[in-house]
Order: C-alpha cells, then sequence, then structure tokens
C-alpha cells in the first residue's frame, strides 16, 4: 500500500504562485509515475500534470502548459506542482496520484490517490 497525502493549497489571488506537495510513503517505489488531476465541484476530475518514474519526461495538460510545472525529489519520497499566474478557473481540489511506471492522462487508471488539497483563486 501507498499513502499520499497532498498540502500546500490555500486562497491565492489571481496572479499568484503556489506550491503543492505530495508526500508519499509505504511501500514506494522510484519506479512510479507521479501525477497531478484536479476536481471542481460538478465537474470530472481532470489531468493537470505527470512526471515518469524516471523524472526525465513530464506532462501536462494544455490549460497549464507554460504555467505549472511538476517535479519530484525520490529521496524524500515527495512530488511537487508549482503553479504560477494562478487564475480563477484554476480554482478546485488538487489530488496527487501514482501509478508504476508509465503516465495517463485518465484518472481511473492511476493507482494510489492522495485525499486532495483545496486550491481557490479570487479574482
Amino acid at each position: 500500500q501507498v499513502q499520499l497525502v497532498e498540502s500546500g493549497g490555500e486562497l491565492v489571488q489571481a496572479g499568484g504562485s503556489l506550491r503543492l506537495s505530495c508526500a508519499a510513503s509505504g511501500r514506494t517505489s522510484s519506479t512510479y509515475a507521479m501525477g497531478w488531476f484536479r476536481q471542481a465541484p460538478g465537474k470530472e476530475r481532470t489531468f493537470v500534470a505527470a512526471i515518469t518514474w524516471s523524472g526525465s519526461s513530464t506532462y501536462y495538460a494544455d490549460s497549464v502548459k507554460g504555467r505549472f510545472t511538476i517535479s519530484r525529489d525520490d529521496a524524500k519520497n515527495t512530488v511537487y506542482l508549482q503553479m504560477n499566474s494562478l487564475a480563477p478557473e484554476d480554482t478546485a481540489t488538487y489530488y496527487c496520484a501514482a501509478r508504476p511506471y508509465s503516465v495517463t492522462r485518465v484518472s481511473s487508471t492511476w493507482d494510489y490517490w492522495g485525499q486532495g488539497t483545496q486550491v481557490t483563486v479570487s479574482s
């Protein structure tokens, strides 16, 4: 079992920045791909960003590309999501996820999930 705990979500003004963290524990592996998804009330959970097990490749949703950066620190078993130029449409609960090896953009294919951290962007 792998446990994921997100932190860093808070209320920020449009144009501001946040860094989300996801700490992994349990049977963690550096071979896990790590990802971030988000979900607003009444909306489906959608892909935000992911990073491969090697850390050599990153992937982003078009809506966040150029603004968000995903990274990982395997020594700390932690993945980060740096979010810049935040806009009200980024308001959502952000979830960290993990799965073996490969990245997908489909939330149902990911194996492990955190409980989420709330990001609210005010205008």
